[in-house]
């Protein structure tokens, strides 16, 4: 699996500086706990990956912002996602709990050299972007097992 970054932004987050994390631990950039619940940082979606034989499939839940509004770049390696989208003016709510952004969001992916960057392409249906990232021809190879002598 490739590796996962994080760009928080606000006063709430860990700043512009980004922040990998290990496989399947979330790293307390990523999430905060207040009164035993679970919340999720602003300006942030959350994202499936789904690992198949020939792509990696990337489900971002980016509900309310258009594909217009959404922008997919690579660079060094890393994919970067992010939207962002109008407001009205002097809209700012005081929530008591917020899941999901209202203005902006930006997720960031290392690929690890096991994409092939230059097909990756995406699609946005029902409020979800799917993003396919093909697997490079070293990625597909199959594992390799070693026997115990």
């Amino acid at each position: 699996m490739f590796g996962r970054h994080h760009r928080a932004m606000g006063a709430q987050g860990c700043g512009p500086a980004k922040a990998a994390f290990h496989h399947g631990h979330f790293g307390k950039h990523f999430s905060r706990h207040m009164g035993g619940q679970f919340v999720r940082p602003k300006y942030n979606v959350p994202l499936n990956i789904e690992d198949t034989e020939t792509a990696f499939i990337v489900y971002v839940y980016a509900t309310g912002f258009s594909k217009e509004n959404i922008k997919l770049t690579v660079q060094d390696d890393i994919l970067y996602i992010s939207g962002t989208r109008a407001v009205a003016e002097g809209y700012d709510p005081d929530f008591r709990r917020q899941e999901f952004p209202i203005k902006s969001f930006e997720r960031a992916l290392s690929l690890n050299g096991q994409v092939d960057a230059a097909n990756i392409s995406a699609k946005q249906e029902d409020g979800v972007l799917i993003v396919t990232l093909p697997k490079t021809a070293e990625a597909t190879k199959p594992a390799q097992e070693i026997t115990v002598n």
